[in-house]
């Protein structure tokens, strides 16, 4: 047998990265998954770069540590723009896969009329790191970029609609609605539950973008072009080796972790475990 059964390691610093781990769990079912959730330093959004880059490591090291990952997913936009993938690969010896590339590569798709937008937090957006992922592609797009303070806050309180929501939405996507842009990405892994609104605000001509999918699919291109998978060579799995585990830790409240993250996520988050770091 030539697979890896070691399971996948990813974070967020909250419930946003439960996104991009649904797309995993239907992509990927006989993966095993070990997700940490920063819950009791969030939001990243409004913090300095240097701590968010300095909480990546952190937490990469803890999942390669002490959960002998193969794979780390840095499911969170704001820690991905502070800490690159490259970065945290050579630091601690895994591939790294972030959520901003595949989100990039699926707006400048997208789009029809080459007007795109992305929103995230403040530290995302201020990073510059999605106008450069966009340079990068040499698509022939402009791009309009808004800051959503507030929008992660209301995630985590698990109001995702409603007239409060509506209206912070109204005034900061403004500057978007004015651009008229045609597609926009949700630059926050957090902003997929808030699509109802989002919707509401822009309108049924602006398709939304969120990254989760795309990054399912590139997480299952390195598996099975590595080797990585698990199974014989990227097969699948021989059933004697049993069912895929999802484990998820929170750093924060555990309770209210587990009860969010179920409505979130849906019946795989069965419980959450508490998360110390040890460095």
């Amino acid at each position: 047998m030539t697979g890896d059964p070691r399971p996948i390691g990813m974070f967020d610093s909250g419930f946003g990265g439960l996104t991009v781990a649904r797309a995993l769990i239907d992509l990927l079912p006989d993966e095993h998954l070990v997700y940490v959730g920063d819950t009791g330093r969030y939001p990243y959004g409004p913090r300095p770069q240097p701590e968010v880059r300095d909480f990546a490591h952190q937490i990469t090291r803890h999942l390669v540590r002490e959960h002998d990952v193969k794979l780390v997913i840095v499911a969170c936009n704001t820690a991905a723009a502070a800490a690159s993938v490259e970065e945290l690969a050579e630091a601690h010896g895994v591939p790294v896969l972030g959520v901003i590339e595949p989100g990039v590569r699926a707006l400048v798709s997208a789009t029809r009329s080459g007007r795109v937008g992305v929103i995230g937090t403040v530290g995302t957006v201020g990073s510059g790191a999605y106008q450069q992922a966009v340079a990068r592609t040499g698509a022939a797009v402009q791009l309009h970029c808004a800051a959503c303070p507030g929008f992660v806050e209301f995630v985590e309180r698990g109001q995702t609609d409603g007239d409060e929501v509506t209206v912070l939405a109204e005034r900061l996507l403004a500057p978007i609605v004015q651009a008229k842009v045609d597609t926009l990405l949700l630059g926050c892994t957090h902003y997929p539950y808030l699509a109802r609104v989002l919707s509401t605000v822009l309108g049924p001509d602006v398709v939304l973008v969120s990254s989760a999918d795309e990054t399912a699919f590139d997480v299952r291109a390195r598996l099975l072009g590595g080797e990585l998978a698990r199974g014989s060579g990227g097969a699948a799995r021989d059933p004697g080796e049993g069912p895929a585990f999802r484990r998820f830790l929170s750093s924060g409240d555990i309770g209210w972790f587990t009860d969010l993250g179920r409505r979130l996520l849906g019946p795989e988050l069965a419980s959450a475990e508490g998360v110390t770091w040890h460095d």
